[in-house]
């Protein structure tokens, strides 16, 4: 069932990531040309992934054939744990899954975006847009259509009014063509509740190197609270990796930007990983693309000297949840991480 108003005139909201969650959810990997040369490690990095957040809370996993029966054989035991036969054509849910939304006297909803594979890059990609739907009808749940494309790691929301994205992702003539920059913002708020939508960046001015999202946030910077911006960082450090001027820039513009209530933001450095490269290509590896759950905190870690900072930084902004580092090397290789590959269902508040 569509519903025909927005969550916003209906009184829902989307709930901030590290708000109680009451599940996860998780596409299982299949998609061997995601990895190519180097998919054999990937299922298990991924059992790790789900065993771990199912510590915390309940974990709901997507497959169909061959994929689910490797799931069935690796978590399916697994208390905590239920599996779905619903086909996807890749694992990365937080762009091709819904988005949960809570409200104080009606039933959670979810947001059913359209989705393209960042623009068309990455056909086939219809199993993945049915996704929403076919997660609307194993939950019984009320569906919101809003008609757009829309990547769950093209934005950030701190729960409280406010929201982050980047024009090279949001106004990219390969996901919305006919869409302006206003027209956007107006339709992220009526579907996230939200009143404020902030623009890092011009369409011009790129990414991370590796990155082929057309600049994702959850690559750059992330809500820690609602008024603290955990964002990438060069290194002051002579020994640090190459600095990456698209973050530099990056931190000038969140100086300026103010809440939906006009207050400034804190913003937190976190440092970038050395280089991560496999079969001559450098991937998109970032401490930025952790995951949030109830009571901890899935963090990515590179092999290398900054991995046990970033967990510093992690648990200073999380002080209450359990930070567990996951090596992330392999994954990335498909060009994500834990974030990527992760959906939270926000709590019935009903």
């Amino acid at each position: 069932m569509a519903d025909q108003h927005t969550p916003k005139q209906l009184g829902y909201r989307w709930a901030a990531e590290w708000e109680p969650h009451s599940a996860t959810w998780l596409s299982w990997p299949h998609n061997r040309d995601s990895w190519p040369g180097k998919f054999e490690p990937v299922p298990a990095v991924f059992a790790q992934f789900a065993k771990s957040v199912a510590q915390f809370e309940p974990v709901h996993i997507l497959a169909e054939g061959p994929a689910y029966d490797q799931a069935a054989g690796l978590v399916g035991d697994v208390d905590n744990i239920t599996l779905h036969r619903v086909a996807t054509n890749d694992c990365w849910i937080r762009d091709h899954g819904p988005w949960f939304l809570e409200h104080p006297e009606r039933p959670a909803a979810l947001v059913d975006w359209q989705y393209n594979a960042w623009g068309g890059k990455y056909p086939p990609f219809d199993a993945d847009n049915q996704v929403p739907g076919k997660i609307a009808a194993e939950l019984d749940m009320a569906r919101f259509e809003p008609g757009l494309v829309m990547e769950g790691g093209s934005v950030e929301n701190n729960g409280n009014g406010t929201l982050l994205v980047t024009a090279q992702c949001l106004i990219n003539p390969n996901r919305n063509p006919a869409m302006k920059r206003e027209q956007i913002a107006d339709a992220l708020c009526e579907y996230a509740n939200a009143n404020t939508v902030l623009w890092l960046f011009s369409t011009e001015d790129g990414s991370i190197p590796g990155d082929d999202t057309d600049a994702h946030i959850d690559q750059l910077a992330r809500f820690t609270t609602t008024g603290t911006i955990l964002a990438s960082a060069n290194s002051d450090s002579k020994t640090g990796p190459d600095p990456v001027p698209l973050l530099d820039v990056m931190h000038q513009q969140l100086r300026q930007f103010k809440d939906s209530q006009g207050k400034p933001f804190s913003i937190v450095p976190l440092p970038i990983p050395d280089p991560v490269y496999y079969d001559g290509h450098q991937l998109p590896a970032s401490y930025a693309n952790f995951y949030v759950g109830n009571g901890f905190v899935i963090a990515p870690q590179f092999r290398c000297s900054r991995d046990a900072d970033a967990m510093a930084i992690l648990q200073e902004q999380f002080p209450d949840r359990q930070i567990i580092g996951i090596d992330a090397v392999d994954l990335v290789w498909g060009l994500g991480a834990f974030h990527c590959a992760s959906m939270q269902q926000g709590r019935a508040v009903r």
